[in-house]
């Protein structure tokens, strides 16, 4: 999951953006509307974390923009405006949750989650392919009932691929959920990855459709880790 967070305060933006990466998140700062606002349109993002007060206007400006994305993603209003009727105008204008500063990271982690779920057409958060479980809720990985360890990266572009498991993902929008905006990366490094992942899970399920991208697909339980 490609994040952006909008916040001007730059040691709240550093802290947080820190306690995602942690947590396996590629993440984006944006300190200014005019900053949000390049970012979404030079990426695409399953969720923004949005402050209210930025120095160039209200975050609450941004909403319009994300909802009218072919993605729109996940908006978590985060503001020290704690009046109800300021909560009200933020979910009327579109945003999925409101968080009132100052909060606690983990509360953070937990209400996008919490906003994931509600989100996915599924009933469980646990994606199951044969002998290969996905746990979205917890971040883990079982094959034939073995946990199976995932680098950040590896992780990071698994879950993207689970998420909407019978999309096809094109190479762009999986080498987003790999690296923010500040981060190198090689030409082949998606290529790396994927095939970091087959050896840990089988060849097999991750299918290469040429010129389009790559997906998730059930495979033969007997097939090689």
């Amino acid at each position: 999951m490609r994040i952006l967070l909008v916040e001007d305060d730059t040691a709240l933006s550093a802290a947080v953006c820190s306690y995602l990466r942690a947590k396996s998140f590629v993440v984006d700062a944006a300190a200014s509307l005019a900053e949000a606002r390049a970012a979404v349109a030079a990426a695409q993002y399953a969720a923004v974390l949005l402050d209210l007060h930025l120095g160039d206007g209200d975050g609450l400006a941004l909403l319009p923009a994300l909802r009218r994305l072919p993605e729109p993603p996940i908006v978590i209003v985060l503001t020290a405006r704690d009046q109800v009727s300021d909560r009200i105008r933020g979910l009327d204008a579109g945003a999925d949750d409101y968080l009132v500063k100052p909060y606690d990271p983990a509360e953070l982690l937990a209400r996008l989650r919490a906003v994931e779920r509600r989100r996915s057409t599924s009933q469980s958060a646990v994606l199951k392919l044969g002998a290969l479980e996905i746990d979205l809720g917890s971040d883990s990985v079982r094959l034939r009932g073995l946990p199976v360890l995932l680098t950040a990266k590896e992780w990071a572009l698994l879950r993207v691929m689970a998420s909407r498991p019978s999309r096809i993902h094109t190479r762009e929008a999986l080498q987003d959920a790999l690296y923010g905006f500040d981060e190198e990366t090689d030409s082949n490094t998606l290529e790396v990855f994927i095939s970091r992942l087959r050896r840990k899970l089988g060849r097999e399920r991750i299918q290469t459709l040429r010129g389009l991208g790559y997906r998730l697909v059930p495979a033969d339980d007997g097939d090689a880790a």
